[in-house]
């Protein structure tokens, strides 16, 4: 997520239903008047700014309804939650590009623009509260209107969700098998990448409903509980370079919608060459840090230490508990538990009727 986008997020945050500057924006939406807000105080604002009069008072919803019935704008000092100014005139740069039609509007907009400071403009014939950060802008939708778009995408993430667990307890079993290919590895990636995407749109939801989205944020982080460091170890146990996981991820987060679903283009994110169709079936070890990582009370500096030493799951497999009590700091009875977990994932993996 880019810096305008950040600042627009916060920007949205600050508006959300439960916030005192909600309380004003809806006092003044209620008494059917315009208002032009400034949500920052910096000598670039203050450079803009020509006549109106100057405050030094707390903020209050009662304070920003009343100040906005002058045609002026208010400025509002964001970090302390003073109002600066009202009834303030604004001069942007007149050559700052805006398509807007109304005069509070296209002021709005130049002002962002020039400043990157987030300005609230409030329509009195529309009753809609838009919101310019930079080139950005954002109206802001009515809570019942985010709250049923917010459930939607709950529900195609808790759906994503089951199929994600679907393919990743089917890699588990393959990684014993060794017959993990880079198909299987692309669609769990694809499937994680699905629901980092989905969670982020929550995300801005739940930033624009403030108290309203309490309990839906309950309910995603119920829903995504251990999912980041799943894709985490799931990234550490293929990518062929463990320095380049950054990039990867980068890599990822850029795939359009269109390459998200190719398969191809999701292995070579990862660093796996793709030259055929036919290199999708081709068969990858792991490095078995996953398996490693669901062993109780295993550190993850013992987790690195295994995993220099022996790179792959395969190798792993082979160990005896004198073998894992080379490494400092894993004594007999940690080591034989390593060899009893890693057993038994085994034998669930030649009867995938059994528990993990």
């Amino acid at each position: 997520m880019d810096s305008g986008s950040i600042e627009l997020r916060k920007a949205l945050q600050l508006v959300a239903p439960g916030t005192a500057l909600r309380e004003g924006l809806e006092r003044i939406q209620r008494s059917h008047t315009g208002a032009l807000i400034i949500l920052g105080y910096t000598p670039e604002i203050e450079a803009l700014c020509s006549g109106g009069f100057e405050l030094e008072v707390p903020f209050s919803p009662a304070r920003l309804r009343e100040l906005c019935k002058m045609d002026g704008a208010v400025v509002i000092d964001s970090d302390t939650w003073m109002i600066r100014k009202a009834n303030v005139q604004l001069i942007p740069d007149p050559t700052i590009p805006t398509n807007e039609s109304g005069m509070r509007h296209r002021t709005a907009q130049r002002v962002a623009r020039q400043t990157n400071i987030p300005v609230l403009s409030l329509s009195a014939s529309m009753r809609l509260i838009s919101i310019y950060v930079g080139k950005l802008h954002h109206t802001v939708e009515e809570p019942e209107t985010l709250l049923a778009r917010a459930n939607q995408a709950v529900d195609t993430l808790e759906r994503y969700s089951q199929r994600l667990d679907e393919v990743l307890a089917s890699m588990a079993i393959f990684e014993m098998r060794e017959a993990v290919t880079v198909r299987d590895i692309a669609t769990v990636v694809q499937r994680m990448e699905m629901i980092r995407r989905i969670t982020s749109e929550i995300d801005g939801f739940l930033s624009q409903l403030g108290d309203e989205g309490r309990l839906l944020s309950l309910q995603v982080d119920d829903l995504l509980r251990g999912a980041a460091s799943e894709r985490a170890l799931v990234l550490r146990d293929y990518v062929a370079d463990p320095s380049m996981l950054e990039v990867v991820e980068e890599r990822l987060a850029a795939l359009s919608g269109e390459s998200l679903v190719d398969l191809a283009q999701i292995a070579e994110s990862l660093g796996m060459s793709v030259y055929d169709p036919a290199d999708l079936d081709e068969v990858v070890r792991p490095r078995g840090i996953r398996a490693l990582a669901v062993i109780p009370r295993l550190p993850w500096r013992l987790i690195q230490q295994i995993s220099d030493r022996w790179p792959t799951l395969s190798d792993l497999r082979e160990l005896t508990a004198e073998d894992f009590q080379q490494i400092e700091g894993i004594g007999p009875y940690r080591a034989q538990t390593i060899v009893d977990h890693l057993r038994q994932r085994a034998n669930a993996a030649s009867n995938p009727n059994l528990p993990w």
